[in-house]
């Protein structure tokens, strides 16, 4: 009876050997590959190293004042710009602006990647079911695996710095933006899709001027958990040489240091909460609008 509780499995020698071919083909891979694909993302790695400047080199007034303009414009509400401006100033007299700013700099940018890679992803999901049925797992796998994992391949790849982390932090916050603008673009009533299909609306008119403005809300709850996962990421990629507000809450871990560890981490809630209320917001007032 021991087929019962002994599960059939390779030997230690077998998964050894299949471990080591696994690694001996990867690395051939980096050997190949790896110094091209450094080539291709130097773009990437410019555009952070820029946004990180300009935010570093603009005075804090004039950040506080453009980030609560920003808020003003998506939100509307006093209560919300107050909180910002509050926000800022205390994260900037306790001594966290430098790293917040460096923070803000890799989540603009991994945002607009994952913008820039998801809302087409989703519209092709949208206009496919094959497509949608080879994507579906392929963004289950990435939202589902632990985030530690990411940082593997894309070190042995890129080594330690900005871009490996940048990459990482993509990959773990993409699937929100595919998912919800797949699902609100579904989601656009029928009979407004066979209204402009009997005025002769071309696939490209249809999709431009009647499903992407009607889906906008769920687009921007994608574009709520994207940053929330971002931000999620930021400790985790500090690992591999992200600079920012991850960097002292990893210190403090190392060396438990409470307090430090503590007033970073409320700095990346604060910042959390602020990209969080003002996109609801602005969903809020989309969906309000359509609905008027």
């Amino acid at each position: 009876m021991t087929w019962l509780t002994d599960f059939p499995s390779l030997s230690r020698g077998e998964l050894r050997e299949l471990r080591k071919s696994i690694d001996d083909s990867f690395r051939d891979f980096i050997e190949a590959y790896g110094e091209n694909l450094e080539h291709f993302f130097d773009p990437l790695l410019t555009f952070l190293v820029g946004c990180e400047k300009i935010l570093l080199a603009t005075p804090w007034p004039v950040i506080i004042a453009v980030i609560a303009c920003l808020a003003w414009i998506a939100s509307r509400s006093r209560k919300i710009v107050a909180g910002v401006v509050i926000s800022l100033f205390a994260i900037g007299y306790l001594g966290m602006w430098d790293d917040t700013m460096r923070t803000l700099s890799i989540i603009t940018v991994c945002t607009l990647m994952a913008i820039l890679i998801g809302i087409p992803l989703g519209i092709l999901m949208a206009r496919s079911d094959r497509i949608q049925s080879f994507l579906t797992p392929v963004l289950d796998v990435m939202q589902t695996m632990p985030s530690f994992v990411y940082l593997i391949p894309v070190v042995m790849l890129l080594g330690i710095g900005k871009i490996p982390g940048t990459i990482a932090v993509i990959i773990y916050a993409l699937p929100p933006i595919v998912r919800l603008t797949n699902l609100g673009i579904r989601q656009v009533d029928k009979d407004i899709i066979e209204a402009t299909n009997a005025f002769g609306c071309s696939p490209w008119q249809k999709l431009v001027n009647v499903q992407v403005p009607l889906a906008l809300p769920s687009i921007f709850a994608g574009v709520n958990q994207t940053i929330m996962m971002s931000l999620s990421m930021v400790v985790i990629a500090s690992m591999i040489g992200v600079t920012g507000l991850g960097q002292p809450v990893l210190k403090a871990i190392t060396n438990q240091y409470f307090s430090l560890g503590l007033l970073n981490g409320l700095a990346i809630v604060a910042i959390a909460i602020i990209f969080d209320r003002v996109s609801q917001q602005y969903g809020i007032r989309i969906q309000k609008h359509r609905e008027g």
